[in-house]
């Protein structure tokens, strides 16, 4: 069966940062969302919770509003796929027919957009200053640097 890929885009913030939340502590914080192909942006096999310096690999950092609304997000597209699949399985087959259904639905739930609000604090590490994050203003004052796990004073 081939892989299915649907794009869903998440709202950055007014400073361009997209929420995370943290598999570890569930904390949440913002990181630096870089254009694709930015230079400036750390090539990482993994990142770190500035507020615990737990690591996880690159798709861990989802909150749960996030991957509900790309699970909603999806839905159209997956009804879609499902059907496609459907009418090339029976492609050629004699005596059997396809015909797409226009009701078809798996029920996916849609959710209403997201909206990321202007808040929490810039900190950039010093020693990638270049992946600034931003963190609660109740955060503690020592964070790690979200590429390296370095932790800082602020």
């Amino acid at each position: 069966m081939d892989e299915i890929s649907i794009s869903v885009s998440m709202p950055l913030d007014n400073d361009g940062f997209l929420r995370r939340e943290c598999p570890s502590c569930e904390q949440e914080f913002k990181w630096f969302a870089h254009e694709e192909g930015d230079v400036a942006a750390e090539s990482v096999e993994q990142y770190f919770c500035p507020l615990c310096g737990s690591a996880s690999d690159l798709d861990s950092w989802w909150t749960p509003a996030q991957l509900e609304y790309a699970q909603g997000s999806a839905g159209p597209s997956l009804d879609q796929a499902v059907q496609d699949l459907m009418e090339e399985s029976f492609k050629g087959v004699k005596g059997i027919s396809f015909e797409p259904s226009r009701n078809f639905s798996l029920e996916i739930p849609t959710q209403e957009p997201l909206a990321e609000p202007d808040d929490m604090e810039i900190v950039q590490p010093p020693c990638h200053p270049n992946e600034p994050v931003k963190i609660p203003e109740t955060a503690v004052s020592r964070l790690h640097c979200l590429i390296c796990g370095e932790p800082f004073a602020v």
